[in-house]
């Protein structure tokens, strides 16, 4: 596999798993991650042994899907993780979790989120510098991990492998580990606690793959 095709594999899993944080799960979604091509995506993804026991937890869930009400059980769950923003949910912002201790190391007096604030003008600056910008369907700011691994899609099509490294060890692995733990600790299914630990060890894998070439 030549170098274009090796980066437009690692771009098609980045798609994915931006997708799966970007939204509920709907029939016309559950339809295109059921599909015979998607299938097959997941079996290669599942012969890596570091992904497999996850990946198997996602295609299983998935499999299940067949009524209305376990859309909507999913679509619940989506929701108490990721829209609400209690202590119970997992904040599905960088900013919360780089903010979330000042330099001394103890916690800062607002827990919460800074909206709209530095990480996001960040990847605001980056989009533009693409000439990317957030989709207005998606109303979110642009440190949502959606918005982050779908920027990291980009840059496997146009960016050098140094390049690469360096926004994927300052913009994601800063904080991606807490992000997973806080929806390990919080999922009361067992889908997108999946589906955070494969980012996070797809991300590592990645990383590690790409210091490899440079």
């Amino acid at each position: 596999m030549n170098q274009d095709a090796i980066n437009q594999a690692r771009g098609m899993v980045y798609r994915l798993l931006s997708s799966l944080f970007a939204k509920e799960i709907d029939h016309q979604l559950l339809h295109e991650l059921t599909s015979e091509q998607a299938k097959a995506f997941w079996a290669q993804l599942a012969s890596e042994p570091a992904f497999k026991q996850d990946v198997d937890a996602l295609t299983h869930v998935l499999e299940n899907l067949k009524s209305d009400r376990a859309l909507m059980e999913l679509a619940a769950d989506y929701c108490g993780l990721f829209l609400v923003g209690t202590k119970h949910s997992a904040s599905p912002y960088a900013s919360l979790y780089l903010n979330a201790e000042d330099s001394s190391g103890k916690s800062s007096k607002d827990d919460e989120p800074t909206l709209f604030g530095e990480q996001h003008q960040q990847m605001v600056h980056f989009l533009k510098q693409s000439q990317l910008q957030v989709q207005s369907s998606f109303p979110e700011p642009a440190d949502h991990i959606a918005v982050i691994l779908a920027y990291v899609e980009h840059l496997c099509k146009t960016a050098k492998d140094t390049e690469q490294v360096e926004f994927i060890e300052s913009y994601l692995v800063t904080w991606l580990g807490n992000f997973a733990a806080k929806v390990t600790q919080c999922d009361s299914g067992e889908f997108y606690c999946a589906l955070a630990r494969l980012t996070q060890s797809w991300v590592e894998a990645d990383l590690k793959g790409l210091k490899e070439e440079a």
